[in-house]
């Protein structure tokens, strides 16, 4: 498909000869501490998660934002510290993820954001819930320089929409895709490359090709189906559905109990090629880590280059290459041992 081909592009446009140095380094460091077990770091990560708000204006139940539940303060990422972040990473940073936890679009600063990280050859994506997409922040997003926008769409009705992404209107996410679509066109941009996610659940199913269809239709670069990662899981859930491909977790036919189909192998490229900070400056070590309970350090204290070679998160990957399932946050994990780039 010639948008996805533009997409690529796009990147590649954005890559140098030390960002390429850099990505050899940290792939090459990956696979030596794989088979030496050692864990060996050469290079700063490619990819990177910031996140520019805690805050959200939906419930969605699986979500520590939706949920309220968050130990760690809510607030918004400021311009200085987001400043401050890509002035350090931007020469060997490939990509950048406006999204953590929260709304990013509830960030006053999230179009400067977008334009700083644009203005230094980083590919930039964020996902969202597409309720603030409104013609004139539609348009913003597409002037911005945003590259990859995720629009999360998980029901083709009101009705089955609603069971999960709860407080929410399908018709505000639609009319925000359409605004987007509108203003490439009038704009005559190939970006935001432009994506529908769709959280496959017990509920929704059998909306899939319907989705599908309604996705492309509007405009859509891409119908993307995705996984659900459910906390409680081991008694069962109604939000784990019943298309196997399509659930991160399958009943054991003895005791009738819950697992993860992932076998948590001693290795995780997560490690070695990203890294996640929040709002307030916290360096995490996966997105999985959503209450920040393995934090790594803080940016209001030492650089990012410190904490990333310091003795936190060396110690953290020494623990994984040993035994990654005493990790608590490894524990209900499907990622991070395919490569992927």
């Amino acid at each position: 498909m010639k948008s996805m081909l533009d997409d690529t592009m796009n990147m590649i446009s954005k890559l140098s000869k030390r960002k390429l140095k850099n990505a050899t380094r940290v792939l090459s460091s990956y696979y030596q501490s794989r088979i030496t077990g050692k864990a060996l770091l050469r290079g700063m990560p490619l990819s990177l998660s910031v996140e520019p708000t805690t805050s959200c204006n939906l419930r969605c139940p699986e979500c520590p934002s939706g949920l309220r539940s968050f130990t760690r303060p809510t607030g918004m990422l400021s311009q200085d510290l987001f400043e401050n972040i890509l002035n350090e990473l931007s020469p060997d940073l490939i990509y950048l993820i406006l999204y953590f936890q929260g709304e990013p679009y509830l960030n006053p600063h999230f179009f400067d954001f977008i334009r700083y990280a644009a203005k230094r050859k980083i590919y930039t994506a964020t996902s969202t819930n597409a309720h603030y997409l409104d013609n004139d922040s539609a348009r913003n997003t597409v002037e911005s320089g945003l590259d990859r926008l995720i629009i999360s769409i998980d029901g083709s009705t009101q009705e089955t929409y609603e069971k999960y992404r709860i407080g929410g209107s399908i018709d505000k996410v639609w009319s925000g895709l359409e605004n987007i679509v509108n203003w490439k066109k009038k704009l005559q941009s190939h970006t935001p490359h432009l994506i529908v996610q769709f959280l496959v659940l017990g509920h929704n199913q059998h909306q899939i090709e319907e989705i599908k269809q309604m996705g492309y239709r509007s405009g859509a670069d891409e119908v993307v189906l995705k996984t659900a990662q459910i906390y409680d899981y081991e008694n069962g859930s109604r939000l784990i559905p019943d298309i196997g491909k399509y659930a991160r977790y399958e009943q054991n036919g003895d005791d009738g109990k819950w697992y993860i189909k992932n076998k948590l192998l001693n290795h995780c490229w997560k490690m070695w090629h990203s890294s996640v900070i929040t709002w307030d400056g916290r360096v995490l070590p996966c997105c999985f880590d959503k209450d920040a309970s393995h934090q790594m350090g803080n940016l209001s204290e030492r650089t990012f280059r410190d904490i990333w070679q310091g003795e936190s998160y060396q110690n953290f990957r020494k623990s994984l290459l040993r035994s990654r399932k005493t990790i608590d946050i490894c524990q209900n994990c499907t990622e991070g041992t395919k490569i992927e780039m």
